[in-house]
């Protein structure tokens, strides 16, 4: 398996957290890490409404009872698990799921063999 760009250590992810990684060295987090119901979901940060970054403040991506994706420039809700807008002006529309992988020394890595660029 070719080098791939290291996200964060799964132990670093509490049950039911965000956290926004910057795996290109951008300046910005770009992707969105989300541990929920014991499964790791990764999705480019960016709102498909208008293509703007999720978080309001550093890993602020979840609604407060953590069972959503939350856009705080547009109010929009996303399924964790689908990533599905389920309330706002992007309803119906997704969120870019990101492959990825878990490594043997538990880092979670983007897929670079399935294609992801940012």
């Amino acid at each position: 398996m070719s080098m791939s760009a290291i996200l964060c250590r799964l132990r670093e992810l509490a049950e039911g957290t965000a956290r926004g990684c910057d795996p290109y060295g951008v300046g910005r987090d770009t992707v969105i890490v989300v541990l929920h119901d014991g499964q790791v979901y990764v999705y480019r940060d960016a709102c498909p409404h208008l293509n703007t970054p999720m978080a309001w403040r550093k890993d602020a991506y979840l609604n407060v009872a953590r069972d959503k994706i939350v856009c705080f420039a547009h109010g929009a809700l996303f399924d964790i698990e689908s990533g599905l807008c389920t309330l706002g002006p992007c309803l119906g529309e997704c969120l870019e799921a990101l492959p990825f992988y878990i490594d043997e020394e538990g880092f979670i890595r983007l897929d670079n063999n399935k294609g992801t660029s940012l």
